[in-house]
């Protein structure tokens, strides 16, 4: 399991930094950008509500929430710390490498000027490493699977309203987004290689005995 994260996350940190250098040193492709366009201005209220859910405003009682679950139902306890140890480490990490990209925001932004830099996008960060980490956690667990199945699919598909949000928004360039995802999946990588906690255990159970 360690060196299986280990080698996911080498993949991942490879291609976020690559991507990073490419998008700095040549800009937004011309089809991304004309596509990011068709995008923008969209459901602008919708976006600005969605895109609340990864700010500090969200996150910071939806954590005191997390904590008093963990401490009410010790069988969630170490999913949920995992997911908050990883949320602050994607918060913490996509902030570092904003400053080590230096990537302006797009130009056309709508709503609110968002000053810090682009790459990687904080939101597709914690959208993948938060939500979408709960959403594989919840489909991994024990729960009904009618419960594990919608529950795992509404915060995959909020995840991926976040990202739409920013674009909608106007906030990030794709190539942010995409960035921020592959930050993500290099945390939850490096993690899951320095605290093999299982939490993915019942899962690698079904996709063997499917594979057989």
């Amino acid at each position: 399991m360690r060196i299986r994260a280990l080698l996911v996350a080498a993949a991942a940190f490879a291609c976020f930094v690559a991507l990073g250098m490419l998008v700095v040193r040549q800009g937004e492709a011309a089809p991304l950008l004309a596509w990011e366009q068709s995008l923008l201005d969209h459901s602008t209220l919708v976006a600005w509500w969605i895109t609340w859910s990864c700010l500090r405003q969200a996150l910071f009682p939806l954590a005191v929430v997390l904590l008093i679950v963990a401490w009410r139902v010790p069988q969630w306890r170490a999913r949920i710390l995992f997911s908050l140890v990883v949320l602050l480490l994607c918060w913490g990490g996509a902030d570092l490498f904003q400053h080590v990209f230096a990537r302006p925001r797009p130009a056309h932004w709508v709503v609110k000027h968002e000053t810090a830099f682009s790459y990687p996008s904080t939101h597709a960060t914690i959208a993948a490493g938060f939500y979408g980490l709960w959403a594989v956690m919840l489909y991994a667990s024990d729960l009904p699977r009618w419960v594990r199945a919608s529950a795992a699919s509404l915060l995959a598909l909020f995840a991926v309203a976040i990202c739409w949000s920013r674009l909608a928004l106007g906030a990030h360039y794709f190539t942010d987004l995409l960035g921020g995802v592959l930050l993500a999946l290099t945390i939850v990588a490096l993690a899951l290689a320095v605290v093999p906690v299982g939490l993915f255990g019942a899962l690698a159970g079904r996709v063997r005995v499917a594979a057989e």
